[in-house]
């Protein structure tokens, strides 16, 4: 693992994603490695280096930021031999939990990208796009639209002031959902799909998803009021929603969701208006993780 290419948005974290890749790419050279350092203008740019990285035959596609590029570096590897690495930079950072990186200081992380193990893990494929943590497809989705839209404050109180915002205008929604063939309605207020177990900086809202398990994880919160959400909300981070009679857990290969007005999001960015299509590919692209 010589060849590297480490894919950065400088933007992530605000803004500290540039530091956190100086030093990676410090530790990485000073090792013995050779570093290519891709920086694009915008996604569609970042994207177009990603792909060119893998054709060109890179050992590895690192992705220096937050949740964002490492779903473009997902997408430029999924079904190649060329695995993704990760030096967290982001403020969500929920692919680093998945893959065991949280937390991990950028010579920490880079010491993965060299010396840690291979993994083969699941990507959830929805038509053209592929995401590897969440589908958030209710009022997560608009909670991550209105944070996307704010430019303060930054970090979780951003995303903090948006709950709030949209918890004032919450109803709950009509969905279809089709789980591996079996069609149900249902009236609620979010529906999640996960191949990871966490979304919005470490809410585990399908806490028992395994990114390799060849399924993904569906959980459903029903039409709760307002002030209910709010008591259910910060059981999330442990997991412990789940025990709340108005939620419901389901696994599947498939799922199709429909529902009204909402443009789900996945791994944080915009992915699709309803109805959509969403299918587990096991083992579909391979990662870098702690050995």
């Amino acid at each position: 693992m010589r060849d590297i290419s480490l894919l950065v948005n400088p933007a992530s974290g605000g803004g500290r994603a540039r530091e956190t890749a100086r030093r990676a790419i410090d530790w990485l050279r000073r090792a013995g490695a050779v570093v290519d350092e891709l920086v694009g203008g915008d996604a569609a740019e970042s994207a177009e280096l990603a792909r060119r990285a893998v054709a060109s035959g890179t050992d590895a596609l690192v992705a220096c930021g937050g949740d964002g590029v490492v779903n473009l570096a997902l997408r430029a590897a999924v079904g190649t031999t060329t695995p993704i690495g990760l030096i967290p930079a982001g403020t969500g950072n929920d692919y680093a939990r998945m893959l065991g990186l949280h937390g991990s200081d950028p010579e920490t992380a880079a010491r993965v990208v060299l010396d840690g193990g291979t993994r083969a893990i699941d990507a959830a494929r929805c038509g053209d796009r592929w995401f590897g943590t969440v589908l958030a497809g209710g009022f997560d989705a608009r909670v991550n639209e209105r944070t996307n839209r704010m430019s303060w404050p930054r970090g979780k109180w951003r995303y903090n002031l948006a709950v709030l915002a949209e918890l004032a205008r919450l109803r709950p929604l009509d969905y279809a959902l089709e789980l591996d063939g079996e069609r149900r309605r249902t009236r609620a207020v979010l529906v999640a799909v996960g191949n990871g177990a966490s979304y919005g900086g470490g809410m585990r809202i399908c806490p028992d998803a395994v990114p390799d398990d060849g399924v993904l994880d569906v959980t459903v919160i029903g039409p709760v009021t307002a002030g209910r959400l709010v008591r259910v909300l910060p059981t999330v981070y442990s997991g412990k929603h789940v025990d709340h009679p108005q939620v419901s857990t389901f696994r599947a290969r498939r799922v199709s969701v429909s529902v009204p007005g909402v443009t789900a999001y996945a791994d944080g960015e915009p992915l699709a208006g309803t109805p959509l299509d969403v299918e587990c590919v096991p083992r579909a692209v391979d990662v870098l993780v702690p050995g």
